[in-house]
């Protein structure tokens, strides 16, 4: 992560080029933000403010490798109902599908990106009995079959869309309280976290059942975020509320964490694990801190606990994460306006 490169002390552009790190300045707080896939798209990001007002914004800002900047281009920036909760592109490295962009908020939204505008292409609510609609926390796309996003929401369900039909496969009752984050693990299998402080995964073959992996060990402590270990699926992480503490769980071993990592000062945010190694992770939060942990000892006592191998310190409390799967030198965080975007 190293130290940021001060590009007006010489001028000089190889300076600029082996900058470490590059910020943007958005308007407003920002809340949700990830990464483009597309291998085309190199340094491009979706950001979106957290105003309390209906009318939201979201930006997609790319980095100008000649300059250093990070730009935002005004034709694909758009208006959008509330915040959203996420945004995440279209799990597309090899550019085959439309370059599509979704949001959750009241519902889930998918938009397709052209050169010169932003056009919503679906409105997806899977409360069609009611006008109202329980708000969606958290939303995941499955790279493994890119039709099909799963929703999580406060009503306590979790929902499997197709988003090339624009129908729904599957809405189950997925916990006793509301459900926080949703993340896959393979083509049909999902898990899901809540206040009612369970890890469950679902599998579509067998929607009746789910598994219990973890519960937290203080009654009625919610579970806020989950992230699933794309390199090796026996490992998942999740975030305990207003707890500094992550919880690195191994389905193989329900109930019991494997580990847990114990270095933030504040409450952690965000978790993202890295999409080309199966045994490191970055976590972020309130005591400004995205640190990066080495888990290959997972499993073996460490005395202490154990240390980051990264810390990077930021300029406000760290409330995003994101790890570039096409890039996976890249890590990017959000704290108030500002994004910026760290090489490790």
């Amino acid at each position: 992560m190293g130290v940021s490169s001060d590009p007006n002390q010489d001028g000089s552009d190889e300076q600029q080029k082996r900058s470490e790190i590059y910020t943007y300045e958005a308007p407003w707080h920002i809340y949700a933000m990830n990464w483009s896939v597309r291998r085309d798209k190199k340094y491009r990001l979706a950001i979106a403010s957290l105003l309390e007002q209906f009318p939201n914004r979201v930006e997609i800002v790319q980095l100008d490798d000649s300059n250093g900047e990070i730009r935002s281009d005004p034709n694909l920036s758009f208006e959008h109902p509330y915040p959203p909760t996420k945004t995440i592109f279209i799990p597309d490295k090899d550019c085959q599908k439309p370059d599509l962009l979704a949001t959750s908020s009241d519902f889930l939204r998918v938009w397709r990106i052209s050169d010169d505008r932003v056009e919503l292409k679906s409105l997806l609510n899977g409360n069609k009995n009611s006008e109202f609609c329980g708000p969606l926390t958290s939303f995941d796309w499955n790279e493994a079959e890119p039709k099909r996003i799963g929703t999580s929401s406060i009503d306590t369900t979790c929902t499997i869309w197709d988003i090339e039909r624009e129908t729904v496969d599957t809405q189950l009752i997925a916990h006793d309280k509301e459900v926080y984050d949703i993340a896959w693990g393979g083509v049909g299998v999902f898990a899901s976290v809540s206040a009612d402080g369970s890890v469950r995964v679902f599998d579509l073959r067998d929607k009746e059942h789910s598994t219990i992996i973890y519960e937290s060990s203080e009654p009625d402590t919610p579970l806020v975020r989950l992230g699933w270990n794309k390199q090796d699926p026996r490992y998942m992480a999740t975030i305990i509320m207003d707890s500094a503490k992550v919880v690195v769980l191994d389905i193989r071993f329900p109930t019991l964490p494997v580990v847990e990592l114990q270095r933030h000062q504040a409450s952690v945010n965000a978790i993202a694990w890295a999409p080309h190694s199966s045994c490191h992770i970055c976590t972020a939060g309130d005591d400004m801190q995205a640190l990066i942990w080495d888990l290959s000892s997972m499993g073996q006592p460490v005395e202490g606990g154990l240390d980051p191998i990264l810390a990077y310190t930021a300029g406000a409390e760290i409330e995003q994460l994101q790890w570039s799967s096409s890039q996976p030198d890249w890590v990017a965080i959000a704290f108030s306006t500002k994004l910026q975007i760290l090489r490790v």
